[in-house]
């Protein structure tokens, strides 16, 4: 008996794959997705299903038309017994709400009789006011307010903002209560009406990833029947480009980006673009350390991920081998058994290259992406450049609305009016629909990758809104960013902020990768879990710290050390680094995180040096160096060092620090010591005596 997938059914069927899992699954036949086969039998069923539905269709509009012909004189006379039934409602109705409205007036009247007590008042304010209008309300003087902060430790003056929490508590001093009315933001003016309009279906959105040179460009250039390839320097995409593809009377966005670097960096700032992700895989070539980070991006983002098998063409091809790698990564294919969607392709003959299309745009139909073309435009920035000639251009891509030449947009602090569009073919466009990526000119600056841009009711609102964003920006750099490291880890879960923490693991072995691996996700508990997103062999990078901000991770080194570019991004992203030499003190450590139970940690603090000018040698003490103080100053209770030639020969502790016959606890710069060593006696002129604290670091 002949077998047919799921999907060929639906198209001869002419409808959705999803329809007919739907009845499939009533039908009691077992099917997990559109790649599943039906046997003839049940796929016969469902066509004579499909035709009995459509003649009852038939014969309800046949029973339609022959009620119309009937007499609807009885209708009439039910719609008039109707309408006279709604005007006594309609009567009833009034007179009850003007009964309400009296005696709502007799209660009032009842009420001001009344002594109005003062907790009975109550103030609306916004979630920000001045003390000067805060005095006004309360009808009270405002310096009377002034000297009340003052008391409070805060020293503010009339045009002073305070916050809705400090303004509720000076009013309860004087018996009012406050009740904070909350303006919806700018922001949320702009998104508000988001879900405003039919929702239709709207193109997938796809990005490419995978290792160098295993042929991710030339597979779109094949596509796109573009040579894009030619264009960059060196054959190798620099840059983020967006492209729209026509495939069977549908449309196919591509994000060409620079490996998996662009993806990881946009959705660390929150720009999750990409519906589906290609993983392009060399079929001589095999699973390689970008492959697997790819896969891991991918998986760390929730995005479907379809792999292309490419350069079957070559004689060395073995494309079974990288089936079985995939495998190892825990990427089981369709054929396998798995959920995988695999096609085998070339992008030098163009074979495969149709089916996997095909297969992108079931799994689209699957996801079943929608969008609202009627509403104001929405999305993200692709990328961004100053051109010489046009000014700020900005390559958007459009995710929800339509963009026309003259809307007034923000993206990120940038606004201004879009002037002019284009889309990937250089052609000038009027207006854009969901899923179009268009450059776009007239913003005021360029704007940064990933920034959300929004089409606006009019300048005013746009440029308000870019300087709510510019101050929030500027707020945020301020403050420190709230990363998870394993000191703040057992607070955050007690908060219940954490519930899985997310590990990057890199070793100098891959037997160690999953050693560690699997012991640290041992030590999962009730209350949280351990989750190792990301292993690999080989120094830390840039991209595992890029990876660890994305997805708010640890990393964990073990027998091998971040490079300088790494250590400079984990500062600045705020990303906690931790390195080991002894597996089990990385086990250890996790474990105390958890259980909150990790040991003060201390920094060294230098406060001072003194230049040793004269020696003094005496029997019964032995040598007191005679000490000019050069640097901050020397404490009594500190540690030091002795410092010969940039060499350090001693570390140690004072024995005594004298000002000439008194004993003093500290000497500062600019004077003269005398500095006795305990236990140590070879002092010579010149050396630099280094003194220091350990300060326990903050938790």
């Amino acid at each position: 008996m002949s077998k047919t997938r799921v999907y060929e059914l639906a198209k001869e069927l002419k409808i959705s794959s999803k329809e007919l899992i739907d009845i499939l699954s009533d039908l009691g036949v077992d099917v997990k997705n559109h790649m599943s086969t039906v046997d003839e039998k049940d796929g016969k069923t469902v066509k004579e299903l499909l035709d009995e539905q459509y003649d009852d269709e038939i014969d309800q509009i046949d029973l339609v038309d022959d009620a119309e012909d009937e007499d609807v004189s009885g209708k009439v006379k039910i719609k008039k017994q109707k309408s006279k039934t709604n005007v006594e409602r309609e009567t009833e109705h009034l007179k009850q709400k003007k009964q309400k409205k009296s005696s709502e007036k007799r209660r009032d009247r009842n009420d001001l009789r009344k002594e109005e007590k003062p907790e009975d008042k109550q103030l609306e304010i916004g979630e920000s006011i001045t003390v000067k209008e805060l005095g006004e309300l309360l009808n009270v003087p405002a310096t009377e307010l002034i000297k009340k902060l003052m008391n409070a430790g805060i020293i503010a003056n009339l045009n002073q903002s305070i916050d809705s929490s400090l303004a509720s508590r000076l009013a309860a001093d004087y018996g009012i209560s406050v009740v904070v009315e909350k303006k919806p933001s700018l922001e949320e003016i702009l998104i508000g009406e988001e879900h405003q309009g039919e929702m239709v279906p709207r193109s997938p959105v796809i990005t490419v990833m995978g290792h160098v040179d295993h042929g991710k460009t030339s597979l779109l250039d094949k596509i796109r029947k573009t040579k894009v390839t030619e264009q960059e320097a060196g054959g190798i995409t620099q840059h983020i480009g967006a492209y729209k593809v026509d495939i069977n009377d549908r449309e196919i966005v591509f994000l060409d980006t620079p490996g998996h670097e662009a993806f990881t960096a946009m959705r660390a700032r929150g720009a999750q673009v990409t519906d589906i992700a290609i993983l392009v895989v060399a079929a001589d070539d095999g699973v390689m350390p970008q492959t697997i980070e790819a896969i891991n991006h991918a998986k760390a983002a929730n995005v479907p991920l379809i792999v292309a098998i490419n350069k079957i063409d070559k004689a060395n091809a073995n494309p079974d081998r990288v089936k079985q790698e995939l495998a190892d990564q825990g990427l089981l294919l369709e054929e396998w058994g798995g959920e995988t969607i695999a096609v085998p392709v070339s992008a030098y003959t163009g074979e495969g290259i149709d089916t996997l299309l095909e297969m992108v745009l079931l799994v689209a139909d699957m996801l079943e992406l929608k969008a609202s073309p009627e509403r104001r435009a929405s999305g993200t920035v692709i990328e961004a450049k100053l051109d010489k000639g046009r000014g700020p251009v900005a390559t958007v891509l459009i995710q929800n609305g339509t963009l026309s030449v003259g809307d007034s947009i923000v993206a990120g602090v940038a606004y201004g009016k879009a002037r002019a569009m284009m889309d990937d073919k250089g052609r000038r466009l009027k207006t854009a629909g969901p899923s179009t990526p268009v450059e776009v000119l007239g913003l005021s600056e360029v704007p940064e990758a990933g920034d959300r841009f929004y089409a606006s009711p009019d300048d005013k609102i746009a440029r308000q809104f870019a300087e709510e964003r510019r101050e929030i920006l500027r707020q945020s750099q301020l403050k420190t960013k709230q990363r998870v490291s394993l000191e703040d880890l057992f607070n955050q879960i007690q908060q219940g902020h954490v519930k899985e923490l997310n590990i990057i693991i890199k070793a100098d072995v891959h037997g160690s990768v999953e050693a560690i691996k699997q012991s640290l996700e041992k030590l999962s508990n009730d209350e949280v879990r351990i989750k190792a997103i990301h292993g690999g062999v080989g120094a830390i990078t840039e991209t595992d710290v890029m990876l660890a901000a994305a997805s708010n991770a640890i990393v964990i080194g073990f027998n091998v050390r971040p490079d300088s570019n790494a250590v400079q991004m984990a500062s600045h992203e705020d990303v906690d680094v931790r390195t080991y030499r002894i597996i089990y003190d990385a086990i250890n450590d996790m474990e105390a995180a958890i259980k909150g139970m990790l040991d003060p940690e201390y920094r060294e603090v230098v406060v001072g040096k003194a230049e040793v000018r004269a020696l003094f040698k005496v029997s019964s003490i032995g040598t007191i160096a005679g000490c000019y103080v050069i640097e901050g100053k020397i404490l009594r209770n500190g540690s030091i060092r002795l410092i010969r030639e940039g060499i350090v020969v001693h570390e140690g502790k004072i024995d005594s620090l004298k000002r000439f016959k008194d004993d003093v606890r500290e000497v500062l710069q600019g004077y003269e010591c005398g500095i006795i060593l305990q236990n140590y006696n070879d002092i010579k002129e010149g050396d630099i005596i280094e003194c220091y604290l350990n300060e326990e670091v903050p938790r």
